[in-house]
């Protein structure tokens, strides 16, 4: 009997572990402050001693240390079909082949600059981030709009981790020299942007895709995936033109006639101090409402998410339905077990 009853608290143990978030592991604001600290440290270092062998420490750990916080803490809010391996495959796979075919597919498609630009490089960026995230989903035993919104996100977030780097690696080379200022600007002005960007319009794809591979048992495109590809890719459109919108804005409001004629004969203006003022302050504020509009439509859907996967609504019960035959596969029957046992007494 004691066996019976050591075998049946592993069974629960193992079934209970089936279903809800992770939660072990070191806690994202700690692995934040930690490597916040660090990176300071060897900002600071480095600056005291002019080591240039320090800048990839400077451009790896500040591109890195907020996409692996964040991806820490959407990790805590998985289940446990999200594995460590596939966080780790999503972020480093998926944000190398999203730089990769994002940077072929723009260099091919995007020879001649026009008014479109910034569109086609959304539609590229995002559809290169959902092509990885659609291999590496591929072979999931189940999908639920919340783990998609999860490995989604870690996708993102991969991508702009070595998108910052590359942007980190080109600040440091200017006119005047090497510029280790100009590297720490672009680490602390990615790593604010980074959680709002990538990462937000990812998950919104991820969670679209597992919302319709989870009626269909594998990804497939839908009408509302497209839908949702089209909202993201004009949100990424947007952030990338927010500067040039800004900059028109601000000629808009407080040019000079002096300023257009040196525009129309092909020439940058010389700005006033305030226009780079009005300049700064309409470029943070497109930025921000174009974060806001991103991060408002990824909550209603994260929340939306969470109804669905719910013990006891409509929607989990006919997702334990549907998926019923092949959680059975993965895990035998624990009373049948018991019943075994028993009779070999």
């Amino acid at each position: 009997m004691d066996q019976l009853a050591t075998e049946a608290a592993d069974t629960d143990t193992l079934g209970a572990g089936k279903s809800g978030p992770h939660r072990s592991g070191p806690t994202w604001p700690t692995i934040l402050v930690a490597g916040l600290g660090l990176w300071v440290a060897t900002v600071l270092v480095t600056f005291a001693t002019q080591n240039s062998n320090l800048i990839p420490t400077i451009i790896l750990l500040g591109s890195f240390l907020v996409p692996v916080t964040f991806v820490i803490y959407a990790f805590s809010h998985a289940d446990p079909i999200i594995t460590p391996q596939r966080i780790f495959g999503a972020f480093v796979v998926g944000g190398i082949l999203g730089v990769l075919g994002a940077s072929l597919l723009e260099t091919d498609l995007l020879k001649t600059p026009s008014a479109f630009t910034y569109l086609w490089v959304g539609l590229i960026e995002e559809a290169v981030k959902l092509a990885a995230l659609w291999l590496l989903a591929w072979r999931l035993p189940r999908y639920t709009a919340r783990d998609g919104m999860v490995l989604g996100a870690t996708v993102g977030l991969g991508f702009a981790a070595f998108e910052s780097a590359g942007y980190a690696f080109n600040a440091l080379f200017t006119s005047n020299g090497l510029s280790l200022l100009g590297v720490v600007e672009t680490e602390v002005l990615r790593g604010i942007l980074t959680p709002i960007g990538h990462g937000v319009w990812t998950a919104i794809l991820g969670g679209a895709m597992f919302a319709a591979a989870s009626r269909h048992w594998r990804p497939r495109a839908t009408a509302a995936l497209l839908g949702w590809y089209v909202v993201v890719a004009l949100l990424h459109a947007l952030w990338d033109a927010s500067r040039g919108i800004a900059v028109w804005l601000t000629l808009l409001l407080t040019n000079t006639p002096m300023q257009w004629l040196i525009i129309e004969a092909g020439h940058a203006p010389t700005v006033t101090p305030v226009q780079v003022h009005i300049f700064t302050i309409l470029n943070w504020a497109l930025l921000g409402l174009d974060g806001l509009v991103g991060v408002l439509i990824f909550i209603h859907r994260w929340r939306r998410a969470l109804i669905q996967t719910e013990p006891g609504t409509a929607a989990h019960q006919i997702d334990a339905t549907e998926h019923g035959q092949r959680d059975t596969a993965i895990a035998p029957d624990p009373s049948a077990k018991l019943r075994k046992l028993a009779a070999s007494k």
